[in-house]
């Protein structure tokens, strides 16, 4: 298992963000995000294959750096919190829809009380 500091910059952030962030997130068994585009993740894969997963969510004027690095690192005002990868469910189907619980009933009517009173 090896250590990677990847970190990028987007021409356009609202244009990829989210399917960059998803595609880190899922690249190893762990991954911190110690600044909003610094990552670190820890997987059995090397910067080739890295590159070859996110190179193509980049566009022409993005930029991208994939490192190999040791596990001691120098943080100033932020620290590493290491997450677990979240497996897919075995049926699960690639959507960006997320589906909440249901809500138990909610009280209706006179059993409501208000929030505020007007003056």
């Amino acid at each position: 298992m090896r250590s990677f500091l990847i970190s990028y910059d987007l021409a356009s952030p609202a244009s990829n963000r989210h399917a960059i962030t998803s595609a880190i997130m899922m690249l190893g068994t762990t991954w911190a995000r110690p600044l909003d585009q610094t990552w670190y993740i820890k997987a059995d894969l090397d910067e080739d294959d890295i590159q070859s997963l996110l190179g193509g969510l980049l566009d022409d004027d993005d930029g991208m750096i994939i490192q190999c690095v040791r596990d001691e690192a120098m943080l100033s005002n932020t620290s590493l919190r290491w997450f677990k990868q979240r497996p897919l469910p075995q049926d699960a189907v690639h959507t960006n829809i997320v589906a909440f619980p249901v809500a138990q009933e909610l009280p209706t009517g006179a059993d409501l009380e208000p929030l505020a009173e007007a003056s």
